[in-house]
């Protein structure tokens, strides 16, 4: 049941690095709601994984700071019924929390002019507009 987390190409999370943890959830599921432990937890220790390198732990921590508790990164999936599928929303969210948090940084926009072409078809078009508007008055003489 336990699988491997897959964040992108080059990175899965082994399943021996997360920690699961299961509660009563709150959200849909009738009377089992009160009976079923379908609140899934699912934590991976950042800081201490040894399946990333270390620059991508760096970045990663500087994106994710404010989620990590001692280095952990922990979600929470409650929105099923069924403790399978909240499972399988966590490890996805927790997926996409780690691949948004290694990606690489845009690149950096360098500033350009605007060529001369560009900027007379711009001061033509405002000159129609106006041209346009004008033409809409009642008085034409105004």
């Amino acid at each position: 049941m336990l699988e491997d987390i897959r964040v992108n190409d080059r990175l899965t999370i082994p399943a021996a690095e997360v920690a699961w943890r299961f509660s009563r959830s709150s959200g849909p599921g009738g009377q089992g709601v009160n009976t079923t432990d379908s609140r899934v937890e699912l934590s991976w220790d950042l800081t201490g994984s040894p399946s990333l390198p270390t620059a991508l732990k760096q970045r990663a921590v500087d994106r994710l700071g404010h989620r990590l508790v001692n280095g952990v990164l922990t979600v929470t999936a409650s929105e099923h019924r069924s403790q399978l599928r909240n499972r399988e929303a966590a490890a996805a969210r927790l997926a996409g929390l780690v691949a948004s948090a290694i990606a690489a940084p845009p690149r950096v926009r360098r500033a350009t002019r605007p060529s001369r072409g560009s900027v007379e078809r711009r001061i033509a078009e405002k000159k129609r507009r106006g041209e346009t508007k004008r033409n809409r008055r009642s008085d034409p003489g105004d």
